[in-house]
Order: structure tokens, then C-alpha cells, then sequence
């Protein structure tokens, strides 16, 4: 077990990269992101000194001198070894000690049914909620993905698409629609288009900051693309490629034109990137659990499953407790702060049955 020192971040991001369980999330970069959190990696090495396992811990300092550490999509490690799970616990226990801490927070990349790495974690005493809700995680449990795309051709992939999908990306492309990546320059656009996004969809938008923070934190890691229809921005999005993986992170798109289909390009020019940089994954994430079409958000469901992938059903999260009193404590919080959302979920459901 080691905890890493700036000078070995680098060591521990060729780590991240080469891990089919790494993401742009247990980057060094995402806590950069996240600059309103603390950091710290943990790691642990085989004999021959190789990094095996590795956590990126953000720490939210807590009222009364208390922390919250959480690893997100963490920690990283052949879900099949208890022994680096294990160490890498040992090093957990040290963060936690040097920051007061009242649990960890983990939503490691375990789908359901993979009930042996389930009970890897609780046999060493983490604490796990099977089901929960829409609310009740910090990530959305269920993303859409296009798996094994190592070594396809574009022909192949945009062929698997569903024929309504392929029809909508040449529909953009024979009126005109132009999708570029582009810099820092393109943020107005992008944020002005967020905010359309967000009053329609009932979110709230990062800011102008956050972004530029992103693109500039994860440098050619990170890019946004936008779509213009006759000179005007109509739709955009932010994504990584972090793993192996391209991860459509952010996504805008205007009132206006949306007859035009700049979504269906944009996101067919984001699968190409994933295909030129060998990725073997293109991950759209959040969908809905429920994804019938009484769910609030079955159109981005239904939007993302033209693309003819799967939906990756993750178990959520797992917690582990230092103060246990405490722990509880900071729950009941979070799920009372969390009502109104659940009140504004049930009446959005009740609407949409009434249509």
C-alpha cells in the first residue's frame, strides 16, 4: 500500500489508462475538475513494485471538523483479488484518519449479477444497498454503452445502428449540419445552448468555468464538439477518452432545429473518435432504471438505444464506515435533502401518465 506523492501521479495515470476498470473519473485530472474537494491516490504494488490497484479519493470537508471521502467509479483493481481490495484499505484507513473522515464512498464498475465481486467488498466490510433509486446515488447506476469496438471499421459500426438512426445521421448530413471540435471559443455557445437544455429538461447546467476547467484539465483527453445549422450553434457535447473508453459527458442542444437531427451527427462523429483512438468502449451514460415509456427520461433512452448497443446495469454504491453514528447521521441528512427531488420525480411521473 502507498499513498502517492505529485511526483508519482504519472505512474498511476498509465495505470488508470491501461485498466479495463478506469475511467476519466479515477483520473488526476477529474480532481482537478473538482477543485472544491481535497485529493489523495492510493495504490497498491505487486513483488515486482507494478502499481495493481489504485484509488483516486475526493474529500468534501463536513461541519463540526468531519470528512466525506469518495472514490468515484472507484477504486480500480481486478474485482477479483481481495488481496489488493484489502490493501488498498489499509491506505483508505490512513486518508480517513488524516481527515477526520466518516465513510468512503465507492460505485465501482460491478454490474448486477456480478454477486462474487459483490461479496468481495462486503466481506471486507463495506456496506451495500441493492436497487436503490434514481435518487438516492451520486451517479446514475444504468448507462448506455457500445462494447467491443476494438478493431471495427465505421461501416460496421454505423451498419448495427438501427435503420431509423442511420437514416437520421445522413439526414443531418444532406441538410447541411456541420459538427466541429472545437476550443475554449465555442463555450458561450455551448453554455447558452446548456441552459436551453437544462430549463427543458428540468436540470441544472454546470457553468462556463467548469467546463473550461474540464478541456483544460484533460487537455487532447478532453474535447467539445458542436454542431452549427446555417451558422448557428445547435447542439454540442463534452467527452472523454480516458481507458479505452470515449464518454459522452456532457450534451445540448437547442429548441430550434432540432428537426434537422445534430445529435444523431454529432454523436456518430464521437463513436469515429472512439474508433480512430482504438477504444473498445463508447459510453453514452445515464439512462433511466426505469426505462419504459412512463419514465420522465424515456426519450433519452429511447434517443440513445438507436445507436443499437446495451444498456450496462451498474450495482451503485457501496460505503464503508469509520464513524459509524456519524455515518448514519450524514445518510438521514442527505436522503432529507433529497426529498424535494423525489417529490418533483413522482409528480413528473403522475403528469406523464396523465398525457
Amino acid at each position: 500500500m502507498e499513498i502517492l506523492t505529485a511526483e508519482k501521479y504519472n505512474e498511476y495515470e498509465e495505470f488508470i489508462e491501461s485498466s479495463k476498470y478506469g475511467g476519466f473519473m479515477q483520473s488526476v485530472h477529474w480532481s482537478e475538475v473538482k477543485n472544491n474537494w481535497g485529493r489523495e491516490i492510493v495504490v497498491s504494488r505487486n513483488a515486482d513494485g507494478d502499481i495493481v490497484g489504485g484509488m483516486l479519493i475526493l474529500i468534501k470537508s463536513l461541519p463540526l471538523g468531519l470528512s466525506l471521502l469518495y472514490s468515484p467509479h472507484g477504486p480500480v483493481f481486478d474485482y477479483c483479488s481481495k488481496e489488493v481490495l484489502a490493501d488498498l484499505l489499509e491506505g483508505v484507513k490512513l486518508v480517513a484518519k488524516k481527515y477526520n473522515a466518516v465513510l468512503l464512498k465507492i460505485d465501482p464498475y460491478i454490474e448486477e449479477g456480478e454477486d462474487e465481486k459483490i461479496k468481495l467488498f462486503t466481506s471486507l466490510g463495506f456496506h451495500y444497498k441493492a436497487g436503490a433509486a434514481e435518487h438516492e446515488t451520486i451517479q446514475r447506476r444504468y448507462n448506455y454503452i457500445l462494447p467491443d469496438l476494438k478493431g471495427k471499421t465505421p461501416e460496421e459500426v454505423i451498419n448495427s445502428f438501427k435503420p431509423k438512426c442511420r437514416y437520421n445521421i445522413r439526414l443531418a448530413e444532406r441538410k447541411g449540419v456541420e459538427c466541429r471540435i472545437c476550443g475554449k471559443e465555442a463555450l458561450d455557445d455551448f453554455v447558452r445552448i446548456s441552459d436551453i437544455t437544462a430549463a427543458r429538461d428540468g436540470f441544472v447546467g454546470r457553468s462556463k468555468e467548469y467546463y473550461a476547467r474540464m478541456l483544460d484539465s484533460f487537455g487532447d483527453k478532453m474535447r467539445l464538439y458542436m454542431c452549427y445549422f446555417n451558422g448557428k450553434a445547435v447542439s454540442g457535447a463534452i467527452n472523454s477518452n480516458v481507458a479505452k473508453k470515449v464518454n459522452y459527458i456532457f450534451g445540448a442542444s437547442d429548441n430550434e432545429y432540432r428537426n434537422v437531427m445534430p445529435n444523431y451527427l454529432m454523436q456518430w462523429e464521437m463513436i469515429k473518435w472512439a474508433l480512430e483512438t482504438d477504444c473498445e468502449v463508447y459510453d453514452f451514460l445515464g439512462i433511466p432504471v426505469n426505462c419504459d415509456e412512463n419514465s420522465p427520461m424515456y426519450g433519452v433512452y429511447k434517443f440513445k438505444s438507436g445507436f443499437n448497443g446495451r444498456v450496462a446495469a451498474y450495482i451503485g454504491e457501496m460505503d464503508y464506515h469509520f464513524k459509524p453514528f456519524y455515518a448514519a447521521m450524514l445518510k438521514l441528512a442527505v436522503s432529507l435533502k433529497r426529498i424535494p427531488n423525489k417529490i418533483m420525480i413522482l409528480k413528473t411521473k403522475a403528469s406523464v401518465k396523465k398525457q
